[in-house]
């Protein structure tokens, strides 16, 4: 919500993202008053959400405190306000009465996860020539993902505009539920993709939304689990991207 209200807005709302920090899950800075700059981490290491700032300040919230979601984003809110920042925060975004349980191991172990894949992800980003963006983590959901920009343009119509948008292929990681690794192109030209082989163990995916799907209960286990999700990326890629480029 503070990126939401303060940050730079970007076009495709990378501005409300948050990105791998060491630690945890940050947000990028945002002006303070003053000239300096401040960033929110969330440190799930000593398991406190942080206010950091180019002045040195630093105020937390112990996250194992049980707070319901309008109390930890009002004390959120309050600490933002300590450092002269004032915004409409759109606190329907967090407002929820339940308190909330945290497992700080689990909390950790959630995290060196999604440290582990991010640092794949970078690897794999670097190598594509071409548009990337960030890799980075959409609050929403808790995906870690980044996008590739082919060539390939699609126009739409809309409210009586024409509107371009370039064909894309994005790589993530979705940790609810069952987790699982993804790998969609967009557009998704079925008759020249769904007979293609995969690395196994991950597939072609079709229900609900196109594109493909690795478990990463099947692979965590193993000595290879890195070298899979790299071989997995390049696979899609190689796949994927004569579609995508004109």
């Amino acid at each position: 919500m503070v990126p939401r209200a303060l940050g730079i807005a970007h076009p495709k709302w990378w501005h409300i993202s948050l990105k791998v920090d060491p630690r945890g899950f940050r947000t990028d800075n945002v002006r303070i008053p003053g000239g300096g700059v401040a960033r929110i981490l969330m440190d799930l290491l000593d398991h406190e959400a942080v206010v950091e700032t180019s002045t040195g300040e630093r105020h937390g919230i112990p996250m194992s405190d049980g707070l319901t979601g309008t109390e930890f984003g009002d004390r959120l809110v309050a600490m933002m306000e300590t450092l002269g920042v004032a915004a409409e925060y759109e606190r329907t975004k967090y407002t929820n009465g339940d308190a909330r349980e945290y497992d700080a191991s689990k909390a950790t172990q959630f995290f060196r996860a999604m440290a582990a894949v991010s640092q794949i992800f970078a690897e794999h980003a670097a190598s594509l020539d071409g548009t990337v963006g960030p890799v980075q983590v959409w609050p929403h959901g808790f995906d870690l993902a980044f996008e590739w920009f082919g060539t390939r343009v699609e126009s739409y119509e809309e409210d009586g505009e024409t509107v371009d948008y370039p064909s894309q292929l994005n790589l993530g990681f979705y940790p609810g539920g069952r987790p699982y690794l993804y790998s969609n192109p967009w557009p998704f030209e079925a008759d020249e993709l769904l007979d293609k082989p995969l690395p196994v163990p991950a597939r072609w995916h079709t229900d609900g939304w196109e594109g493909t799907q690795l478990f990463y209960d099947e692979i965590s286990d193993r000595d290879d689990a890195d070298q899979l999700i790299r071989d997995f990326a390049k696979a899609v890629f190689d796949l994927a991207a004569p579609t995508l480029t004109l």
